[in-house]
């Protein structure tokens, strides 16, 4: 295909380099083209003694020799002057090219464009394979990129976090080490492993540990590579990739993404669709791994974040016959996944992996290395030559809640407001049951809040009880209510609008699907969107009016709670406001001394940044960040993790 677009190329540029030098005709090379009223100036004047006129071009030559080009403009009377004066008159006729000629030039920029669209098309599906069914063979050939055993760097040791995973996988690392091992007992290791998990969690790093401690061959692919908009050109690749692995069994083959390819036949059930091309690719999948042809020692692991999307036949025994899920780290496994990572910067020795994994539950893997990433920065950013634990904290503060904005601008009043605000979360958050200990109060504006209180919890939690439900909704009550007292209910801004809005949806889903009502009793009321949503159950409205009254009720009990505990701790609220305009972060040392009664000395100097004192604990539990609106006192933040 390439020398048949450099034949054409070639023809093309020749022919056009061939018309362009018969254009040329000896003895004018040096001509140089005059206006057409300096021509027949010159003619009355006598100085052109002979011209030759070809169509509209004339050519002229001056009696001292010198040669000129001009256009005749369609001038009828140029004739009768040239006579006139005396000027030599020759008349040549144009050279017409050949018929062919011209077909070829009209037709060969055409033929150029076909030529090179061919080409990248061919390129683009593969490459073109030799032989007279090229165009097939290129458009079939597998994109499967095959990486040999001694290519594999990656072993079980650099996968953190993901115990229960590798348990499950061990023993097809031992078959493809062994298999006559699990072959004498009858035994028949499954044709395909499923991984199954939330984005981020090390679904493409565990596979290829697989292969690096089996030290087998890897074939990686994704699943979007096999569907083309030709019919049949996916189920050749899925052929090709095959019988590439054929060849080097035992092997690896991975399919990451497999849900764009794997996804239910015949547009029935959720994600399902009608395309030729992807179902004959399914199909052809679903022959190689388990049809009348074997394919001993080849072993398929597929990736996905949809597995509720798949094909049944993709996923019952023979096939994909072992799911294995991976999911988000706990706190050991936060703390193996950091160790991993944090070798690779250099750290001070203030750093402490233990802390850092309890102020990050609900990272994933990604996330975690993310956030080492953005520790590194910053240190980087402030010319430092360590990592430190601030750099690392403050980098998870930002992947939290966003970066500070630093120049946003606030009027003293409304930084005091925001202050009382902050200050009655962390107030009412410390004095109510089971509530997770305050950490750190902040009033620089970060993302989309004005302030941020976080709450350290003491572990990774799984579940809630009635106390700790009913103490976080008292406790987002809290900054409401302080505005409220300091400055009265007409003076109450709009910052409280997500807080009130995670604290209704608290209690509804308390009443309406976690049966923590005592009237109401363990009964499903309807989804967390609400019960008179469409998609909830039908009930009457008596029975939407009975849930009414109930949230009311859980409202109402904490709310008052609340104002209660700021009304028995309005000194300790007004040093803490004090506190906090003064430093504008506060941490939980200083946090226990203002819950003491004591007050703050304010900084001797301007803090540089911050979180200048902030320690290491960083297992955090944060408010809501609130939506911002165009109101005096902005958004406040409280979110929980």
């Amino acid at each position: 295909m390439k020398i048949l677009i450099r034949i054409i190329m070639f023809v093309v540029i020749g022919g056009m380099f061939f018309s362009i030098m018969g254009r040329v005709q000896p003895g004018y090379e040096k001509n140089y083209t005059i206006l057409y009223s300096d021509f027949i100036q010159d003619i009355r004047n006598g100085s052109v003694s002979e011209v030759t006129i070809t169509g509209e071009t004339v050519k002229g030559k001056r009696s001292n020799g010198e040669r000129f080009v001009t256009y005749n403009p369609d001038d009828a009377h140029m004739i009768d002057d040239l006579i006139e004066y005396g000027v030599k008159i020759k008349v040549a006729t144009p050279e017409k090219q050949s018929m062919l000629m011209q077909i070829f030039i009209s037709w060969a920029p055409m033929l150029l464009l076909i030529g090179v669209w061919v080409y990248f098309y061919r390129k683009q599906q593969g490459g073109g394979a030799g032989g007279g069914a090229g165009g097939q063979m290129g458009m079939g050939k597998s994109r499967a990129k095959l990486l040999e055993e001694d290519q594999i760097k990656v072993g079980f040791a650099d996968v953190a976090g993901v115990e229960e995973a590798k348990e499950d996988i061990m023993e097809i690392v031992d078959f493809l080490r062994d298999p006559s091992k699990y072959e004498f007992v009858g035994g028949k290791i499954p044709h395909g492993v499923l991984l199954v998990g939330p984005p981020g969690t090390g679904k493409t790093l565990l596979a290829r540990a697989i292969a690096g401690e089996a030290a087998v061959p890897f074939f990686s692919i994704s699943g979007s590579d096999f569907v083309e908009m030709f019919v049949g050109v996916g189920a050749s690749r899925v052929r090709d990739m095959f019988e590439q692995a054929k060849k080097r069994a035992p092997c690896i083959i991975f399919i990451d993404e497999i849900d764009a390819v794997g996804r239910q036949r015949g547009g029935s059930g959720p994600g399902g669709g009608g395309n030729d091309e992807r179902e004959q690719t399914l199909n052809q999948l679903l022959v190689e791994m388990d049809g009348f042809s074997g394919n001993e020692g080849i072993i398929v692991i597929a990736a996905t974040n949809r597995s509720d999307v798949l094909d049944k036949a993709l996923l019952r025994p023979g096939r994909f016959d072992r799911e294995v899920h991976v999911g988000l780290p706990d706190i050991k496994g936060r703390e193996q996944i950091l160790n991993v990572h944090i070798k690779k910067v250099p750290q001070a020795e203030d750093v402490s992996i233990r802390d850092l994994a309890r102020g990050t539950p609900g990272f994933s893997g990604a996330e975690l290395a993310n956030l080492v990433n953005e520790g590194a920065l910053l240190a980087a950013r402030n010319n430092k030559r360590i990592v430190t634990m601030n750099d690392l904290d403050r980098a998870r503060d930002k992947l939290l809640m966003g970066a500070e904005k630093q120049s946003m601008v606030m009027r003293k009043e409304d930084l005091l407001m925001t202050a009382y605000h902050e200050a009655g979360h962390a107030i009412v958050g410390q004095n109510v049951p089971e509530h997770d200990p305050v950490y750190k109060v902040s009033i620089m504006p970060r993302g989309g809040a004005l302030g941020i209180t976080m709450f350290l919890p003491e572990r990774d939690q799984y579940s809630a009880s009635k106390d700790k439900l009913e103490s976080q909704i008292s406790g987002l009550f809290g900054g409401r209510i302080a505005e409220a007292i300091i400055y009265g209910n007409n003076k109450v801004t709009t910052g409280a609008s997500n807080d009130i809005e995670r604290a209704t949806q608290l209690a509804r889903n308390m009443v309406t699907k976690w049966g923590l009502s005592e009237k109401l009793g363990p009964m499903d009321y309807g989804d967390s969107e609400g019960y008179m949503g469409s998609q909830s159950k039908p009930m009457s409205e008596q029975m939407a009016k009975v849930i009414d009254d109930e949230i009311r009720i859980v409202i109402d009990r904490n709310y008052q709670r609340a104002e209660d505990i700021l009304n028995d701790n309005m000194e300790i609220l007004h040093n803490m406001a004090q506190a906090l305009m003064d430093w504008e972060t506060i941490d939980k040392f200083q946090i226990e001394q203002l819950l003491k009664g004591d007050k703050l000395d304010p900084p001797e100097d301007e803090p540089e940044e911050s979180d200048t004192d902030i320690d290491g604990n960083v297992e955090i539990e944060v408010d809501n960040e609130g939506v911002q609106l165009d109101k005096p006192a902005g958004a406040h933040g409280h979110q929980e993790i």
